[in-house]
């Protein structure tokens, strides 16, 4: 059984390291709002079906609605559009990397917001570290001509910034209410689609049909794949494996975003964009090391792309 987890863990790594594609890929046809519209509403499906199946929804959860709606904005809606309008500015590669930086922001929520975070020098020596790396890749003295825009490192930040805040709200207010965390994924995407539903645009958005292979990537790859059967086998991976190397899957999709966008979208990273890749993830291993993480249910590590992640992107 063991076994079975490793492969959906892999499995679920490879695919959310393909949502930098997916994503990149269809900016080129419709923005990225009508992106995440569809994201969250072909990843509510599966999980909808899933929750529904094993008797997960209850009336009763309704009383919690306004928990349900802060978590939608943050590790879906306005997280989604973040990233969503950061790779169309960026290169996928570059976007990916930038996400690689998501248990940074984590951390610095959980100090202001949740009390008894640890922290020590060798936490904060990974934080400093990987913002190191991060300023490398954003090289903001290049000034506005230079070779990354900086809004849309601004847009990976606040992307980065919402999933660390979802983190430490379900922590605080989610988890002690008890619910299954397929439940709470299935809310969460739930409000989420009715959000962008309302305020998205359908003007254009037929155009992602012209290329069957963007069409596919979004409404397949992204959408049914990087966001529903990701927190399916998400959930999997922590009832087999535990949930810290549950956790550990979100270190793996900056590395196949940036592969994926160097060798299939041919996007030009430098020398000095594989240095920052590296001085992020040894940042993030150090700060990890650096705390002594409390007892964590699933629910307190939803996506996140992350991911994380990251749900992730």
């Amino acid at each position: 059984m063991k076994k079975n987890g490793y492969i959906v863990f892999g499995f679920l790594a490879l695919v959310w390291g393909l949502t930098y594609l997916f994503n990149k890929t269809a900016s080129h046809y419709i923005t990225p709002t009508q992106i995440v519209m569809i994201r969250v509403s072909m990843g509510f499906l599966p999980l909808f079906l899933t929750a529904l199946l094993h008797g997960k929804l209850k009336w009763s959860h309704l009383r919690h609605t306004h928990h349900f709606v802060v978590m939608s904005l943050l590790a879906a809606s306005v997280y989604y559009y973040a990233f969503a309008k950061g790779i169309a500015i960026l290169p996928s590669s570059i976007a990916s990397i930038l996400a690689g930086a998501i248990p940074f922001f984590t951390f610095i929520a959980a100090l202001l917001f949740l009390k008894g975070e640890p922290i020590n020098l060798r936490s904060v020596g990974g934080l400093l570290l990987g913002f190191t790396g991060i300023v490398t890749i954003a090289r903001p003295w290049e000034g506005v001509g230079g070779g990354i825009d900086l809004a849309g490192v601004v847009y990976i930040a606040l992307g980065s910034a919402c999933v660390g805040l979802s983190f430490v709200y379900a922590r605080k207010f989610i988890s002690p209410l008890g619910i299954s965390p397929i439940a709470l994924c299935t809310y969460q995407l739930g409000f989420a689609s009715a959000t962008m539903l309302v305020v998205g645009d359908f003007d254009g958005i037929d155009a992602i049909f012209v290329n069957p292979l963007a069409t596919a990537g979004l409404f397949i790859g992204l959408g049914l794949f990087g966001t529903g059967i990701a927190y399916v086998c998400y959930y999997y991976v922590v009832e087999k494996l535990g949930a810290v190397k549950a956790a550990s899957s979100t270190y793996i999709p900056p590395v196949i975003g940036l592969a994926t966008g160097t060798l299939i979208l041919g996007e030009t990273v430098t020398l000095t964009d594989l240095f920052a890749t590296s001085v992020i993830l040894v940042g993030v291993i150090i700060m990890q090391s650096g705390r002594t993480p409390p007892a964590t249910s699933p629910a307190t590590l939803q996506d996140v792309r992350v991911h994380s992640r990251p749900e992730h992107a």
